[in-house]
């Protein structure tokens, strides 16, 4: 029998989501996720595709190492196992890996000692990763574990625009440079976008717009990444649910001098306290819009806000790349809020960018364009699925290693 199956395991700080993918039918076999961990109210909530079946639960799930064992024997209940001989490998979603990993590797223990040695880049993210590998090893230790990272699709951004202008030999010390993240998402939907225009990635300029809690841009030119939003943290760039996005790195000096904040506190403050959180006490678009129709001022104004850093980086990418073919908007606010499309465009006109407004309102799970027919600059809606393409990337190095 071949092994055509592939479980891709996203491991996140308090969280694991899951799927089962059968590579050669194109298919998903479950669909899960574990939230809450490491509380009394844990929830669990599974999917069997095939029959529709969903199960959910909660109550405590301790550590990551439990959920991964409850996701064992949600899938066993379904007949889809671990020590299924149809499974091929799993696959790891892993955010940082710096610049030593281009592509997707076959986890041993230099990889391990990789991954460990970048918790500092990655403190919410490396460890939780690092987690759910070890216990997918232990479940499995005969079977490929394969890493796809979140840098690696930004691995091909030229030097001007991955090194930040301080002293060369201290950068270099502490490998401090722009690293991008989100990478899966912004591979998949670029070569997305190309195929909803009937073009080639290589032929294609995409503005690629990542907009969830977390959010980046990308500039692709001709399928590779030549500059992204996200820096040597996912701290960098565009305003986030609880990010500050960019900021003077002065205010950080002006906080421990007159402030009087720890590394610590100041750490807290940008990565979990500022953002669209920070500005109006909501990270949610949903929530923040229907404030704005109560008439909510703060809520405007964090809106507001967003939107303009949103501009910002799309004028920029118009002038990295010179030519645009089309900007696309991805993951759950970019799919999701027509709002924040329309008004991150309007006023673009001059740069061949518009929305159709109509178009802009249709609710769709398919990849499709909202600009009018007659825009020189596409605009585009592609829904992500890093998912798949972690398998994807997994599939086709442990069948090219086995052949």
């Amino acid at each position: 029998m071949t092994a055509t199956r592939v479980l891709v395991l996203n491991s996140g700080s308090s969280s694991v989501k899951y799927q089962l993918l059968d590579m050669a039918a194109g298919t998903r076999l479950a669909v899960g996720l574990v939230e809450r961990i490491g509380e009394e109210s844990s929830r669990f909530r599974h999917t069997h595709v095939d029959t529709d079946t969903v199960r959910e639960w909660t109550g405590p799930i301790l550590d990551h190492e439990a959920a991964l064992k409850a996701v064992a024997e949600e899938l066993t209940r379904d007949g889809l196992g671990l020590d299924s001989p149809e499974l091929a490998a799993i696959g790891h979603r892993v955010v940082h890996g710096g610049k030593t990993f281009t592509a997707p590797t076959v986890i041993d223990d230099a990889v391990l000692a990789e991954i460990e040695r970048l918790i500092p880049v990655a403190p919410l993210h490396n460890p939780a990763n690092l987690v759910g590998i070890r216990t997918a090893m232990a479940l499995r230790p005969d079977l490929p574990q394969v890493a796809v990272f979140d840098t690696a699709f930004h691995t091909t951004m030229p030097e001007s625009a991955a090194r930040y202008a301080i002293d060369v030999a201290t950068a270099d010390a502490y490998r401090i440079r722009r690293y991008g993240f989100h990478g899966t998402s912004h591979a998949y939907v670029s070569r997305a976008t190309a195929k909803l225009l009937g073009k080639a990635p290589e032929d294609v300029n995409v503005i690629v717009l990542h907009l969830g809690n977390g959010a980046s841009a990308s500039a692709v030119r001709g399928g590779r990444c030549v500059d992204t939003s996200m820096g040597l943290t996912p701290l960098e760039g565009l305003v986030m649910g609880t990010r500050s996005g960019d900021l003077d790195p002065a205010v950080i000096f002006h906080l421990m001098r007159v402030g009087e904040m720890s590394t610590d506190e100041i750490d807290t403050l940008l990565n979990k306290k500022s953002g669209l959180i920070g500005l109006c006490g909501d990270n949610d678009m949903r929530e923040i819009r229907r404030r704005i129709d109560e008439g909510d001022e703060q809520a405007e104004l964090a809106f507001d806000i967003y939107i303009h850093r949103l501009k910002k980086y799309i004028g920029a990418y118009c002038a990295v790349l010179g030519r645009v073919d089309a900007v696309a908007f991805t993951a759950g606010v970019g799919e999701n809020a027509s709002a924040v499309r329309e008004a991150a465009v309007t006023g673009l006109e001059l740069l061949g960018l518009g929305v159709d407004g109509a178009l802009n309102a249709v609710r769709s799970d398919e990849p499709r364009l909202i600009s009018p027919a007659s825009a020189r600059v596409a605009v585009a809606v592609v829904p992500t699925d890093e998912e798949l393409e972690i398998a994807t990337q997994t599939y086709a190095l442990v069948k090219n290693s086995n052949a």
